[in-house]
């Protein structure tokens, strides 16, 4: 049985960076996929204590909040920083791709008709911020000399919107860098390339 069970709707959604930790760390886990017509029935809905999903469990602790998770599973395999101090900036970079995510959230399900050339032209001033940072870094990551929950969290974005705008990483060659690193470890390529990965839709509207 593996250690870890997800409940989640068939999109990468939430989880997408939850399942990208998970498989670089090493780890197995079970997925339970809900649908959303069986969601909006309402009967597991009112289980979860905000009423949302994905739900995590490991063992008996039963997790909400998909930056709940991700910190939770930072703190069990060593991808939360040496110390405190690295852990704070880790949770500060976070809440810093927690905001662009959002940005790409309110786009994809709000305003992708109207606002897509628009997102599309400001996103150079989110990227930006990312860039200065990781460009400070020789080891390559947001924070320290090691890949951090926050490193996940990010390398999922920014797959996203690459494609949304496949170019959109080309005046930032730190975040460049990065994705190609990230993206060719051993256990994060099998996964990136397996057919349990690319047959998940982005987003749940057909966005992307």
């Amino acid at each position: 049985m593996p250690p870890h069970t997800i409940t989640l709707p068939p999109p990468k959604g939430r989880c997408g960076a939850t399942r990208i930790l998970l498989a670089d760390q090493g780890q197995d886990w079970k997925e339970i996929v809900v649908n959303f017509e069986d969601w909006h029935k309402g009967d597991l809905k009112a289980t979860c204590v905000f009423g949302q999903l994905p739900k995590f469990e490991d063992g008996d602790l039963i997790l909400y909040q998909s930056n709940a998770i991700l910190r939770h599973l930072g703190r069990n395999h060593g991808a939360y920083g040496k110390d405190a101090r690295e852990a704070a900036l880790i949770d500060m970079m976070n809440d810093g791709v927690e905001d662009l995510r959002l940005k790409y959230g309110k786009l994809i399900y709000q305003e992708y008709e109207t606002g897509k050339d628009a997102y599309i032209k400001d996103l150079p001033n989110h990227l930006s911020k990312f860039e200065a940072v990781m460009a400070k870094n020789k080891a390559g990551f947001l924070v320290g000399n090691k890949v951090s929950f926050a490193d996940y969290s990010l390398f999922e974005v920014l797959l996203n919107h690459l494609v949304l705008s496949p170019s959109c990483l080309d005046a930032f060659p730190s975040l460049k860098g990065f994705v190609e690193k990230m993206s060719a470890r051993p256990k994060m390529k099998a996964f990136l390339n397996s057919d349990a990965y690319k047959k998940l839709p982005i987003n749940g509207n057909g966005k992307q």
